[in-house]
């Protein structure tokens, strides 16, 4: 089948922001287009089932605080990337360039509107990010996975698509729920690239308060950072608790299908997965996420049934043996989450931003596609 052309696919360099478009990237190569990445050096461990043609490592950094030489060097590093940016972009000629959030997102991105390329943003939090705010104004369209019309400040071309989950997410999605039946407790702690460290901390302990015959059901799997690893396993160890301590999963999808609960911070990406697949959850969100976008995310998801969130300040080592205890005597209302974890998972997501990638590469505008899709 003969390339219907190239799109190109933007994002900062973490899972939160590449699961997505990795996502994309499958669902627009199975319509017969030929993808390229811009990202940046961080990409590494979680570009490498990324379908591209080519992955480009593009200058970027993060513009904040307020130090005039770290603002200076920021912005240099942008322009850089800008025109870097702007040489691909030359070469591979996109029909539309694509944007999911980071700061290596705004030099493809803003080159593209520069030459009259087609663009848009998928804003995965329910609260924009940074990086996407700066683009908004010029972008063609913005596809929210959270984010609705109503919230956007550019509503009119905000088209609510949900959050595209990998393909490795949505056979995970095919394992049903079975709930704990007195046996082992499969228990999954996962808290991204800036919130595993908490985690390495407060679970042991609180796994240490439990009685025995608690401890004995676990089988906990957790991500912990490269330099707790050792300490997490050793606690675990001493307690005499069956763990598997990693500071990456390469199979999370698949560890969240096996797993009884999941306790996890609440990225976009993540909480999306866990609903996609439906399990029951406790989600901690980052407090020091500037915008606060991880709260917003998990209140979505608990309002619907499937989660119950937690601020980590309230949730010391008593707090979470308490939660750990009653979720493991309860698996009616594990099983009960699940269900409502599933009814809130959008997992057509991908086909839904493939729809609206496609519409905005051919010049249709963002009034016509939502009146021609209903929206």
């Amino acid at each position: 089948m003969a390339s219907k052309g190239t799109i190109l696919l933007s994002a900062g360099g973490t899972g939160g922001h590449l699961f997505p478009a990795e996502a994309l990237a499958h669902e627009l190569t199975a319509r017969g287009w030929s993808i390229h990445l811009s990202t940046d050096r961080r990409a590494g461990r979680y570009a490498g089932s990324f379908l591209a043609k080519e992955v480009h490592t593009i200058p970027a950094a993060t513009i904040g605080g307020r130090n005039p030489v770290a603002f200076l060097k920021a912005a240099m590093t942008i322009w850089r990337g800008y025109r870097e940016a702007t040489k691909i972009i030359n070469r591979i000629k996109p029909a539309a360039v694509v944007g999911f959030g980071g700061y290596p997102t705004l030099p493809p991105v803003f080159a593209a509107t520069r030459r009259g390329i087609p663009t848009l943003i998928h804003e995965q939090n329910a609260v924009m990010g940074r990086a996407n705010r700066a683009l908004a104004a010029r972008v063609d369209a913005i596809a929210g996975g959270f984010l609705s019309a109503a919230d956007s400040v550019h509503g009119a071309k905000t088209v609510v698509t949900g959050n595209p989950v990998r393909p490795a997410v949505v056979v995970a999605a095919d394992t049903p729920y079975t709930a704990p039946d007195g046996g082992p407790f499969r228990l999954l702690v996962f808290g991204g690239s800036q919130g595993a460290q908490y985690f390495s901390q407060a679970i042991p302990q609180a796994v240490g308060l439990l009685p025995e015959e608690y401890r004995a059901r676990l089988a906990i799997v957790q991500q912990a950072r490269p330099e707790d690893e050792a300490d997490v396993t050793a606690a675990f160890g001493a307690l005499g608790v069956s763990a598997e301590i990693a500071p990456f999963f390469t199979d999370l999808a698949s560890r969240m299908a096996s797993a009884h609960l999941v306790i996890s911070r609440s990225g976009a990406s993540t909480v999306s997965e866990i609903a996609v697949i439906g399990r029951p959850a406790v989600l901690v969100p980052y407090p020091y996420a500037l915008d606060h976008d991880q709260a917003a995310n998990a209140a979505a998801l608990a309002a619907e049934g499937g989660a119950e969130v937690r601020a980590q300040k309230d949730l010391d080592a008593d707090a979470i043996a308490t939660l750990l205890r009653g979720y493991m005597d309860e698996p009616e209302r594990l099983s009960a989450m699940a269900v409502a974890a599933k009814r809130a998972g959008k997992p057509d997501a991908a086909r839904l931003l493939g729809d609206l990638t496609e519409a905005i590469a051919s010049g249709m505008s963002v009034a016509e596609y939502k009146k021609g899709a209903g929206v």
